[in-house]
């Protein structure tokens, strides 16, 4: 559908790229976030925020990744790498690629056929032999490489990927920072080896809850077990960056915490029942909100933001409750009172 419908659309103007900047300034703000990852720029779009850095007019810490326009083929030598800019508020220095689709759709690419549909398995974006080569290029001229997967094959061919353009200095890999985008299924053996190689899931608890209800009808109980494993990575050593992706899904960061820490609808009932879907899988609130903090700084070179801890900036939040003891069944309740960045109040009042 992408492929029909944008060629169509008429192309977007700065002025509408400063309308989208203020309208997603405005609210990020209001719901506590001092920075955002902007998943998917063209060239057109990094002029554009690399203006607004020099001019000093972005109201939010924005880390961009570049698509290039033939998605399936290097062009890092045509951009300018751009590591904080406009006081520490943008930094160009990663790649976003696409490996398959969605599960919803059944476009995600599976090991295996999905288990309403015989005879399908999903799909690539791109023959498997193109993956190495891409992400070796992008690899040794200095990007962080962000793919984009959802099905376990896509996971894997990209995990494949990868290692051949590792080399032997795994330690130089790791340094790198590479992310898969969503990871949402994984076989079992392809857990450990993504968190053995440092690759950072960067994953969405949202997605989760928002899928559960067909999550099973796509890939079975047993393969789904492997869905949305946040435990499981985690306890392999792997490393866990949480968003929201949103427009797709709310901007709402307490929303994220509230999936991640429960695997419940808002509602607070899932397929599985009140304990949650899969409940194993739940993440604690600390690690939660770690996931909204310090690990998607890690993940985006922000070395420093990220915690409130001396030689850091002096970004926060202020709550109208405690995260970490507010009953569950109110915590979607709990609002931004005042958001701050470098140390002055952006968005609400602080008063003691």
């Amino acid at each position: 559908m992408y492929e029909f419908v944008v060629p169509l659309m008429p192309p977007i103007t700065d002025e509408r790229r400063q309308r989208f900047l203020e309208t997603t300034t405005r609210d990020a703000l209001a719901v506590g976030l001092v920075g955002v990852h902007d998943a998917m720029a063209g060239h057109e779009d990094i002029a554009f925020y690399r203006r607004m850095a020099n001019e000093g007019a972005l109201g939010l810490r924005i880390y961009t990744m570049l698509l290039c326009p033939d998605k399936f083929k290097f062009c890092g030598k045509d951009v300018e790498r751009t590591i904080g800019a406009g006081d520490d508020r943008w930094t160009l220095r990663s790649v976003k690629l696409f490996g398959d689709g969605a599960l919803g759709s059944r476009g995600a690419a599976l090991l295996e056929d999905y288990s309403d549909r015989p005879g399908w398995n999903g799909f690539l974006l791109a023959d498997e032999g193109v993956w190495a080569p891409l992400i070796k290029d992008f690899y040794d001229d200095g990007w962080q490489v962000n793919v984009h997967c959802i099905g376990d094959k896509a996971n894997r061919v990209i995990l494949d990927a990868f290692e051949t353009a590792i080399g032997d200095d795994k330690d130089a890999f790791r340094a790198g920072r590479h992310r898969i985008e969503h990871a949402q299924v994984f076989a079992p053996n392809d857990i450990k080896r993504a968190a053995d190689l440092g690759i950072i899931g960067s994953v969405q608890p949202t997605h989760c809850t928002s899928d559960m209800g067909y999550v099973e009808d796509r890939l079975g109980h047993e393969r789904a077990k492997g869905a949305y494993a946040w435990r499981t990575y985690l306890e392999a050593g792997g490393r866990l960056a949480l968003g929201s992706d949103f427009p797709v899904e709310s901007i709402d960061p307490i929303k994220g915490i509230y999936a991640a820490v429960t695997r419940l609808t808002e509602q607070g009932d899932s397929p599985h029942g009140k304990d949650g879907w899969f409940g194993d899988q739940k993440l604690t609130r600390e690690e939660a909100l770690r996931g909204f903090t310090v690990d998607p700084a890690f993940a985006s070179f922000s070395n420093n933001t990220g915690s409130l801890t001396p030689g850091m900036r002096f970004d926060g939040v202020l709550w109208d409750d405690d995260l970490m003891t507010v009953d569950i069944g109110e915590m979607l309740d709990v609002r931004a009172k005042a958001t701050i960045m470098d140390g002055r109040i952006v968005y609400g009042e602080w008063r003691v």
